[in-house]
This record gives C-alpha cells, structure tokens and sequence, in this order.
C-alpha cells in the first residue's frame, strides 16, 4: 500500500520533470531514463514509455522519428499545451514547497 502511494505521487514528479526536459530540447527515451536515474528515480523502459505515450496521447509531447546510426529513435519534445501545464505545476509545486518546506 505504501510503495503504491509514493509510486502514485512520484509519476506526478516524473511528469513534470518529463516536460521540464522536453521544453529545454528534444530527448529520447534511454536519455530520459538516465537523466531521471540521477535524480533517484529508477525506471525502466516498460515504465518510461507507457508515461511518454501518455503524454502524448493528452497532447502534452509530441513524438518525431528520426535516424540515427541506421536505427529509428523517437525524440519527444512539449507541445503548447504541454507548455501550459508545466506553467501550471510549476506555480503550484511552488506554492507546495513554501508551504511544506519547514
């Protein structure tokens, strides 16, 4: 029961870190596994991609196939409205941090 709470709470964290990335430029998926490894989040692809096709599927990603060393890899990058959420997580991650960070 536990591990399904911060499981439930940390998929909120991802996807905002997600879009955080996918706003500065596009990435593909092992580097997005990698760059939330370093923050303490261990994900595997059959994790990562569900997530990914989720936010594409609402219209926050957008996904480009392009070649590279002979391979098809998929980059994903924010969409508008993908911008508009991370806007407004952002302000209310804020409010939550001041609010809880004593």
């Amino acid at each position: 029961m536990h591990d399904n709470i911060i499981r439930k709470l940390f998929l909120g964290f991802i996807q905002i870190h997600i879009l955080h990335h996918a706003k500065k430029e596009p990435f593909f998926g092992s580097w997005m596994i990698e760059e939330l490894r370093e923050h303490g989040y261990q994900m595997s692809p059959g994790t990562l991609y569900p997530i990914l096709h989720n936010l594409e599927a609402n219209g926050l990603l957008d996904k480009e196939e392009r070649l590279v060393d002979k391979k098809i890899r998929k980059y994903y990058k924010i969409t508008e409205k993908g911008v508009e959420v991370l806007n407004e997580a952002r302000s209310k991650a804020y409010e939550l941090f001041k609010e809880i960070k004593e």
